[in-house]
């Protein structure tokens, strides 16, 4: 009997929908398109789909953690800056991700562990972006104020 982890392994299915467009069924069955066009794009690129996957990966483990430590969050969005190099394949080179967090007596350092933990962690999609990208965050918090 080996001691090493068993691999999961995902099975997701690509279908050519015409005019360089692609759907993509994942292995929970649901489908996205993603679109090759450069002028007039009716769906995200695949690369604007890292993107995203990294937004929704790192925001879930925020959202999860500052939860965790009983942070009152009213608002959370992400930006996300990217750089791709000019020569093939154009993969990002930079990447800087911004947490934008508003809420109740929010805790800055509750927010920057939050980020720290997903970033060094637990989320799959930076560490992967990470092998050939350099991946920055930073932060800003908004206090909500309470009216009585």
């Amino acid at each position: 009997m080996s001691d090493e982890t068993p691999m999961q392994e995902n099975i997701t299915t690509i279908r050519y929908a015409g005019a360089e467009q692609f759907v993509g069924e994942s292995v929970s069955g649901h489908s996205v398109i993603a679109d090759f066009r450069h002028d007039n794009q009716s769906a995200p690129s695949p690369m604007e789909l890292l993107l995203i996957s990294l937004g929704g990966c790192t925001g879930a483990d925020v959202v999860n953690i500052l939860q965790k430590k009983r942070q009152r969050i009213t608002d959370y969005q992400i930006e996300i800056r990217a750089q791709r190099r000019d020569e093939h394949p154009r993969i990002y080179t930079s990447i800087e991700v911004l947490h934008k967090v508003r809420g109740f007596n929010v805790d800055e350092k509750a927010v920057a562990r939050a980020i720290e933990l997903s970033e060094s962690k637990y989320c799959s999609v930076s560490a992967m972006l990470a092998a050939s990208a350099k991946i920055t965050a930073r932060f800003e918090v908004t206090q909500e104020v309470t009216t009585q």
